[in-house]
Order: structure tokens, then sequence, then C-alpha cells
């Protein structure tokens, strides 16, 4: 996340990376990355987004895939702790899935451009941090899952593929990284609030009966 994106959701962009050079790194990389993408990035662009010195770059990161992989770490873990907070939460399953999709999303536009390079960066890593960040994208796939799963039980959703479905929330729900301005006419809650509409429509949500 950097320095230009709003922290409207509450989210302290990188305060577990320390010391203060190393996050200084990170977010000049992230910004990088986004702007002209990994492969066509250098260490010495990098290091002189940080003002720092390439020298200074490989005390705290061995390599420029290293940093693209703590970046990815961070970036994961936020969003399965998203997902998995609203599956874990209180409520009917269609007030989970609203939850879920509101957090997501607001994450997704509030933190676009780290968004962008945790989400699309995904094949420039290498083979065993791949494998490793696609298992916390399974964890979180079936977060979402958990909760379409309990509403179809519950009759709350008209949802006869499951984990189509899934895949369908998530990938409309990440997207928004792709496209999200901060100058846009939409804020991160308002597109929050839009996209969790539109989701509980295309799973057919249905009003919990009264008691």
């Amino acid at each position: 996340m950097g320095s230009a994106e709003d922290t409207a959701d509450g989210y302290r962009p990188w305060s577990e990376v320390t010391p203060d050079a190393a996050r200084r790194l990170l977010v000049a990389a992230v910004d990088a990355f986004a702007e002209r993408g990994y492969h066509a990035t250098t260490t010495r662009d990098i290091a002189g987004r940080a003002g720092m010195s390439p020298a200074a770059l490989y005390i705290h990161y061995k390599t420029k895939e290293e940093l693209l992989h703590r970046i990815s770490r961070i970036g994961h873990d936020k969003a399965l702790e998203i997902l998995t907070v609203a599956a874990d939460g209180p409520g009917c399953a269609a007030e989970r899935l609203d939850a879920a999709v509101r957090s997501f999303v607001l994450w997704h536009a509030a933190h676009h451009t780290t968004a962008r390079v945790v989400q699309y960066e995904l094949d420039a890593l290498a083979p065993e941090h791949r494998s490793e960040i696609v298992a916390l994208r399974r964890r979180s796939d079936a977060a979402v899952r958990r909760i379409l799963a309990d509403g179809v039980a519950a009759g709350e959703f008209d949802v006869p593929d499951v984990p189509g479905t899934t895949l369908a929330v998530l990938s409309l729900c990440i997207d928004v990284a792709r496209w999200f301005s901060a100058a846009g006419q939409r804020t991160p809650d308002e597109v929050g609030a839009l996209y969790a509409d539109l989701v509980l429509r295309m799973v057919g949500a249905r009003p919990r009966p009264r008691k």
C-alpha cells in the first residue's frame, strides 16, 4: 500500500514490516511493480524510489523476488483474515456474505495499488513461494464457499453451483483493484456497499422469515 493510498478501512499499511528502511523499500517496490510490472522493475528502480542505494536494498532483501513474496504474503494474509472474520461472524448467511463482500471490496479499493500487485503478479513468484500463496488463496476460497453453503442449507440462497459461484464472487471483488481510482466518483465504502448488494442479488438472497 503506497503512501498515497486511502486507509479508510483502518488498516495501517505495512506496520508489520520493520525496520523503517525495510518498510520504505517494500512501499517503493509496491509502487514500482504496480506502475511498471514486476519483470520491468529493477532493484535500482526500487532503491531509487526509496531514496536509498541499490546496495542498501540487499541488506534487507536478498532478491527482488523476496520483496514480491513479502508483499504477496502480507496481502494474502490480510485477505484471509478479512474473509475468515466475516465467515465466522454473527448473523445469518446473508449477513455474513454482506460483511465479507463489503470488507473485501473495501480493502481492494482503499489499497488498490497493493492489491494489483498482490493479485496479479502471482506467476512471478518462485515455485515454492507460489505454492505457499496458492494455499492461502484456497483458504480464502473456502471461507466464502462455507458462507454460500450455509446459505443454501438454510434456504437463504439459490445457488446450484457453490464452487463456481464462489469463484465468481471472489473474482468480482478482486477486479475492483484493477479499475478503482481515488479520483473516481465513488469512495471505497460506497463501492463495497454496491458490490455487497450485487452479490446478494446474484445468490438470490431471500429475507429471513419473521419469528
